[in-house]
């Protein structure tokens, strides 16, 4: 399965020969296609997944270029950063809304969510709707992020012992 998701990432995400032919970002080239920012590093990597996480999460729209964007500061990864903006898509969205939804209403303690009679939905939208998805985005963004940084920090370092080990094996040499 992951190496399905890796091709379909060679396929669709842009290379940094691409974006070096692009003549929209020929003015901040040398900023967007410096080698840090493209390469897999141990600190660049966790960035890139916390930012895609925060970008997919938080908006809506344009989060690929957003991520990318962002990428610059932070010094994340922006491969990683624009592929884990796919965390959010038209299946998970919903469900994702739903559950900020909850968690906001639980976290400011709104009892009802019902509209009562003669109130308009863009009142109960304003008081009770609105200020519980923007609290429970938020936290989920938070949670998923911090998550997102941790496993991939940790995943990272996993590879490398996994990496270390067998060259140690291959160093020395058949057991008798």
């Amino acid at each position: 399965m992951f190496a399905k998701a890796a091709a379909w990432a060679h396929r669709n995400l842009p290379t940094r020969e691409s974006l070096e032919r692009n003549r929209l970002l020929r003015p901040v080239a040398h900023r967007v296609l410096e080698p840090a920012l493209w390469r897999f590093t141990r600190r660049s990597v966790p960035r890139g997944v916390a930012l895609g996480m925060v970008t997919g999460i938080l908006f809506p729209v344009a989060q690929v270029p957003l991520s990318a964007l962002l990428a610059l500061p932070l010094r994340a990864n922006i491969p990683t950063a624009a592929l884990t903006t796919f965390i959010t898509n038209p299946l998970t969205t919903p469900p994702l809304w739903v559950a900020a939804y909850w968690i906001g209403s639980r976290l400011l303690r709104y009892e009802g969510a019902t509209v009562h009679v003669g109130e308009t939905w863009l009142h109960w939208l304003v008081s009770q709707a609105g200020p519980s998805l923007v609290v429970g985005l938020l936290t989920l963004t938070t949670v998923f992020a911090v998550t997102g940084f941790a496993a991939s920090a940790l995943g990272w370092r996993w590879w490398i012992v996994r990496k270390w080990r067998a060259r140690a094996l291959r160093r020395a040499g058949p057991a008798l």
